[in-house]
């Protein structure tokens, strides 16, 4: 509830106060689009009301309607991404294409969260992981100067770290990821932690990479913490090195995760059997149901091209960029 105490975000004195961190956020969205297109990537625009939201188990959509003329009624979502839309335009030959897309996640509010944002997304045909590596930390350069300072931290941005999760997890939780991946029993015993009631091994995952690992990542330079066990990177092709693991990173900084990328799985079947998997799984945690995405499975089936893609989440880009100690800061409509 909105305390009425406080005035709304469009008041003079609050919109002045976060005015610097807008005008920096503008002067961002100019540098970026400018990166992209000197790249040779064309700029697109994809529905953001759609049957098929995403298909993260986690994830909560806002749901909406859509009224024809005759009567009929149809049932959509506002995306959680822009993702699902811009494979298609790949399968059909766009070329590399970015897109600053609003997007929604329902059950989100916190200094680093916003249930609306802008995401920032891109897929370059061909791309292997160190090229996506490259493209990210030549972003940063592009956008940032080499020295920023955000929520508490200082970083060189020209001077980007890399890890892998397996070492990660070797290093500051003294636990081998690969080994015991599924058991655990065993991932507990080796972390030297207590498993919780009903905890399996995915949420003892997540919580000691909340707890362990991302705590240690981009704090005096941008990380990139890459290779994720496969289970944990639904849209990822695996490693031709190591099928344990699939070609996936996230990208932190200033103690913020920033982007998570993939090299993109391109086997419809493969990807219609995560799908089932993670639907079946989102069923059980009780979450929200919705159709397959059959046309995006159409158009991989029809010839999605090798090809790398990041998601990046620009307004915390535009945090690091202007040094706004929250999010709401760099959002034109402050809260909702």
């Amino acid at each position: 509830m909105t305390d009425p105490n406080i005035s709304p975000p469009w008041h003079p004195e609050r919109l002045a106060a976060r005015l610097p961190f807008l005008r920096r956020r503008a002067l961002l969205t100019q540098a970026v689009r400018a990166f992209f297109t000197a790249r040779g990537y064309t700029e697109v625009e994809t529905q953001y009301a759609v049957p098929t939201p995403g298909e993260e188990v986690h994830l909560q959509a806002f749901a909406t309607e859509r009224m024809f003329p005759d009567g009929k009624r149809q049932p959509l979502f506002l995306h959680t991404s822009p993702e699902f839309a811009m494979k298609k335009l790949l399968a059909g030959g766009s070329g590399p294409i970015f897109q600053l897309a609003r997007v929604w996640r329902n059950n989100e509010d916190s200094p680093r969260h916003a249930a609306e944002f802008t995401m920032l997304e891109w897929y370059r045909p061909g791309a292997t992981m160190d090229d996506l590596i490259e493209e990210c930390a030549a972003l940063l350069r592009a956008t940032l100067p080499p020295t920023v300072t955000c929520q508490g931290f200082t970083h060189q941005t020209t001077r980007p770290d890399r890890i892998t999760l397996a070492d990660a997890f070797a290093l500051h939780c003294q636990a081998d990821l690969l080994a015991t991946a599924g058991n655990a029993q065993a991932l507990a015993a080796a972390a030297g932690v207590t498993l919780r009631a009903g905890e399996d091994w995915e949420d003892l995952f997540f919580r000691l990479l909340l707890t362990h690992i991302e705590p240690t990542l981009g704090r005096s330079a941008p990380t990139f913490l890459t290779h994720f066990p496969t289970a944990q990177a639904a849209l990822a092709r695996r490693s031709p090195a190591d099928p344990r693991v699939a070609e996936r990173f996230e990208l932190f900084l200033c103690g913020l995760e920033l982007a998570n990328a993939y090299i993109e799985l391109t086997d419809a079947a493969e990807q219609r059997t995560r799908f089932e998997t993670d639907r079946t799984r989102r069923a059980a945690l009780g979450g929200q149901s919705w159709p397959m995405d059959e046309a995006l499975l159409a158009a991989m089936a029809h010839g999605l091209p090798p090809c790398g893609g990041v998601a990046l989440g620009f307004d915390r880009l535009a945090m690091i960029a202007s040094g706004a100690p929250r999010i709401s800061d760099v959002l034109w409509g402050g809260e909702a």
